[in-house]
């Protein structure tokens, strides 16, 4: 099978290139810069998906198309709409005239709790779009990544980490590379919608204590209110969107349960262990 991933430099965009190649696809990798990309994929197209007429037959003869394409922290100029909506819209409008038998796009977990974060508004959008197409389509909703955990990491290297309310919500993040096999799985089974976490769900205030114990620290935790995380999600707007953007996604995911069905064997305890040895967390 000929698979295309959009996204493909990014944390989950390479990981699912190695997941499709493993399961011995034929992968075309669609960066923005070729020089990030030494190696990733049987076939480099360079493009611009926020510019569809960069698209044009770069689809032909591809089976499937999977979509990690998005925006989590802004640096170019270009918004939610532009992208995470837009460019993956032509990514669509293309594969649909290249006659692409089926397309997986990688959406957020309990997004109609977060319609008001304007990130997550541009995935839903687009995640309408999708359904309104004739195309096959898969849906694929995870709780977030290990990476996302570096920044409690980064507070627990440095003495202290700040959590909001009393640390009790749960999630189950998950790694990239068990992500990826998940979503190759999805898509061969030919599935419309799945929600993906990790193998281990933890608190919050867990998370935190992992991080210290992996750095062999005293756990030192302090639990402001949550009212003050309220009190900034009606300030964030008023930002700057290269700041506001993300804050306002991550202080919203911050304040719910992000629980979804277990897949893979990777802990974050050993991803956390990595890190305190030298690693890091992309």
């Amino acid at each position: 099978m000929h698979v295309l991933v959009a996204g493909a430099t990014g944390y989950l965009g390479r990981a699912l290139c190695t997941a499709y190649a493993r399961h011995e696809h034929h992968v075309t990798a669609l960066v923005r810069d070729a020089s990030r990309a030494e190696g990733l994929a049987d076939v480099l197209v360079v493009a611009e998906a926020t510019r569809r007429e960069t698209l044009a037959g770069v689809m032909d003869g591809i089976d499937l198309v999977v979509s990690a394409l998005g925006i989590t922290r802004q640096a170019d100029g270009l918004g939610y709409r532009e992208v995470d909506y837009g460019a993956n819209l032509n990514l669509l409008r293309e594969a649909e005239r290249a006659g692409v038998g089926r397309f997986a796009y990688v959406h957020v977990l309990r997004a109609d709790r977060m319609a008001e974060v304007p990130l997550v508004a541009a995935k839903t959008a687009f995640v309408t779009a999708m359904h309104a197409s004739d195309m096959p389509a898969t849906v694929i909703a995870p709780t977030g990544y290990f990476s996302d955990m570096g920044d409690i990491f980064t507070m627990a290297r440095a003495g202290r980490v700040w959590l909001f309310g009393d640390g009790s919500a749960r999630l189950n993040p998950i790694d990239g590379a068990d992500l990826a096999e998940a979503v190759v799985d999805a898509t061969a089974a030919g599935r419309g919608w799945v929600e993906i976490g990790g193998p281990d769900v933890m608190t919050q205030d867990e998370i935190a204590r992992a991080a210290f114990a992996a750095l062999g620290r005293p756990a030192r935790i302090t639990h402001l209110p949550d009212a003050l995380r309220r009190a900034a999600l009606v300030v964030l707007p008023l930002l700057p969107r290269r700041i506001g953007g993300p804050a306002r996604f991550f202080l919203t995911a911050l304040g719910l349960d992000m629980v979804a069905p277990r897949h893979g064997k990777r802990r974050l305890t050993d991803h956390f262990a990595s890190l305190a040895a030298g690693g890091t967390s992309t």
